[in-house]
C-alpha cells in the first residue's frame, strides 16, 4: 500500500529574495523539509501541499521552487493559499507543469484527485474572521470546497478535504464553511495558514469535526501522515 502525506505554507523563494529565517524556527528550514520528505516518503506516496507553495508573484519566478519540489519524490497535489500570487489561472498551471514535464503535479481547483478508496478534496477557503464585504469571497469559496466533494462523491470515494485557511481559529468560526463540511458529513479537516503564536489558538475540533493543523512549522518541517491507499 502506498501513503498520503500532507504539509501547507511551505513558503520557497529559491527564484525571489524573500528569506523565511528572519522568523524563529525557520532557519534552514528548505534543508529540514528536504531531510524529512526524502526520509519518509518514496515515489509511489502522494503528498498534498495545502497552500502557500511559493513566494514568486509570476510562474516565472516560482520555477526554481517548482524544481525542488519535482526532485523530492511522491506526487504533489497543491493547493491554493493567499500569499501563492504566482497562482493565475488553472490552464496556465498546467501549461507550465507540461512544458517542465512535471508529471508529478495536480492542481486541486474544483476537482478531487482519487488515491485508491479516497478522494483528495479541497481549496483556499478565506479568512476565518472575515468581514462582511468579504462574503462574496466566502460563497465562491464555499461553492468551490462543494464542488471537489461531490466530484470526490461522484467518483465512489471516501471524501478527504484539505484547506489552506482554518474553518475555525480561537473564537472565530467561518460558518458557512462550516455548513458545508457538516451537509457532507466530512469528519476531519487538515488545514495551513497560521504559524508561531497563532498555533496556540487552533481549534482541534469543532461540531464533532477533528481539525488538523499542518503548516510546516507546527510540524516540525515534516510531513504529515494522513491514511496508507
Amino acid at each position: 500500500m502506498n501513503n498520503l502525506y500532507a504539509i501547507s505554507d511551505l513558503h520557497l523563494s529559491f527564484g525571489v529574495n524573500k528569506p523565511m529565517d528572519i522568523f524563529p524556527g525557520w532557519e534552514n528550514h528548505t534543508e529540514r523539509i528536504k531531510a524529512n520528505w526524502k526520509r519518509m516518503i518514496d515515489d509511489n506516496d502522494t503528498v498534498v501541499i495545502s497552500g502557500d507553495i511559493s513566494w514568486g508573484m509570476t510562474l516565472k519566478e516560482s520555477e526554481p521552487d517548482f524544481e525542488f519540489l519535482h526532485n523530492l519524490p511522491g506526487k504533489k497535489v497543491i493547493i491554493k493559499g493567499n500569499h501563492d500570487y504566482w497562482w493565475s489561472t488553472v490552464t496556465k498551471i498546467n501549461n507550465f507543469l507540461r512544458s517542465k514535464e512535471y508529471e508529478d503535479f495536480f492542481v486541486l481547483y474544483n476537482n478531487s484527485y482519487s488515491i485508491g478508496d479516497y478522494a483528495v478534496c479541497g481549496s483556499r477557503s478565506w479568512e476565518y474572521d472575515a468581514k462582511q464585504s468579504d462574503q462574496i469571497i466566502v460563497a465562491r469559496e464555499c461553492g468551490r470546497i462543494e464542488t471537489s466533494i461531490i466530484s470526490a462523491i461522484r467518483s465512489g470515494k471516501k471524501p478527504i478535504l484539505f484547506l489552506h485557511y482554518p474553518p475555525a481559529f480561537g473564537t472565530f468560526l467561518q460558518e458557512p464553511v462550516l455548513e458545508v463540511i457538516k451537509k457532507y458529513n466530512i469528519d476531519k479537516v487538515y488545514y495551513g495558514h497560521i504559524h508561531g503564536f497563532g498555533n496556540q489558538n487552533a481549534v482541534k475540533e469543532i461540531n464533532k469535526v477533528a481539525l488538523f493543523n499542518i503548516s510546516c512549522d507546527y510540524l516540525d518541517f515534516t510531513p504529515k501522515f494522513i491514511c496508507k491507499y
